[in-house]
Parts: structure tokens; sequence; C-alpha cells
């Protein structure tokens, strides 16, 4: 792209090229299924998550399911994934109110889905948007927020002013979509210690290339 100013549009016009089949890169198989996957995500790559829940999806598929163990069996399951304690806690717990509060059903609103333990306005915005296709926000993880401040779409810094800021300036119905091609492209090209901006759509207009420091343009 040409020495301009990036708008959310253009970033988004030319990273669906780049990313064509950008979606969740979380495997799941219910809305539970994505919900407990997003949590185990936390401080853990999707990849490490994926090869967990192969096997905890076939021993788990209910709410109930997690609270016929003991705390000490899910966590052994789900071991791998770090802070396993901590989120056995927060499986167990969201089961527990899930159960109690939603008749056994992940829960469909914003507002319902931070009643559970572990879940945050991100790991809500993925469950809604993902399984059920409600968007009612936007996720923001880390490469969104490095991606986002790197490109020049938002000067805040903190998580959730970023978010707020971004559902100003991006159609509704991007807002998932946005979220996804960040990861995409954090992943694939703007790292965070070592971005490869000579390989970058954005290397003659992201604010932070190092193509453009080189060159002085």
């Amino acid at each position: 792209m040409s020495a301009e100013k990036l708008t959310v549009e253009k970033v988004i016009r030319a990273l669906r090229k780049e990313y064509p089949r950008v979606n969740c890169t979380l495997h799941w198989r219910s809305s539970l299924g994505l919900l407990v996957a997003t949590i185990l995500a936390a401080q853990c790559t999707d990849e490490r998550v994926n090869m967990v829940t192969k096997d905890l999806f076939r021993k788990y598929r209910k709410p109930g399911d997690y609270l016929a163990v003991s705390q000490r069996q899910l966590e052994k399951d789900i071991h791998s994934c770090g802070t396993y304690r901590m989120k056995a806690k927060a499986i167990r717990q969201s089961c527990r109110t899930i159960i109690r509060m939603y008749g056994g059903k992940v829960p469909r609103t914003m507002e319902e889905m931070l009643t559970l333990r572990g879940v945050g306005r991100k790991t809500a915005a993925i469950v809604l948007g993902t399984a059920y296709g409600i968007i009612e926000g936007i996720p923001i993880d880390t490469h969104n927020i490095r991606l986002l401040r790197r490109l020049g779409l938002t000067r805040k810094k903190e998580q959730g002013k970023i978010e707020l800021d971004m559902m100003k300036k991006t159609p509704r119905k991007d807002w998932l979509t946005l979220s996804h091609l960040m990861v995409a492209h954090g992943r694939a090209i703007c790292h965070a210690r070592n971005p490869q901006c000579s390989q970058c759509v954005f290397a003659q207009s992201c604010p932070k290339s190092l193509v453009r420091k080189k060159t002085g343009r």
C-alpha cells in the first residue's frame, strides 16, 4: 500500500486479501466447548489448547460433566495449558452458573456472559460472535493491542479503552473480523520483537514500518 494514512476500512480490505479464510483458530464443537477453549487459551497458545481439547471434548460434553469430576481431575486434564488450577476453577464455576442461572445453556448476551467466572469482554465477544453470530464487542488480545497501535488506528493503551475506540471506528459487522485479522497478521508478519516489515502489505504506510525508516519515506 502507498504511504497514506491508514484507516480501519483500508486495513480490513487489505488483510482480507492476505487472509481470506481468517476465523477463530480454536477448535470447538459447541458453545460450551468454545467457552472452555477460550478460558484455556489465556496465556497459552491456541495450538496447545487444540491439542488438549481434542481429548477433553470427548470426556466433557455438558456443563454437568465438568462438575461430575473432582477439581484435581480436571486440573490434570488441562495441566499443559498452564495456570491449570485457576482455569479449572473458572470452568467449574462457570458451569455451575450456566446450570443454575441459564438452564444449562451458555448465555447469549454480553451482560449474562460476564456473570461467568473467568469471562471478560474478550472471551464473551469471541463466544457470542463465533458460536452464536451475535456481535456485542471486539475481542482485544495482545495481537490486537500491538497491531492497532502500530498501524496508528488507535492511540489508546488500555484494553478496554482500545475496544471502545475501535467500536466507534469500525462497522459493527466487522468487529469480530477485525480482531481475527489482527491475530492472523500478528502471528504471520507483525511479530512483537521482530516484525517482518519488508514482507508486510503495509510496508509503505504503517507509521512504525522499519522499511519506511530505512528509506526515509
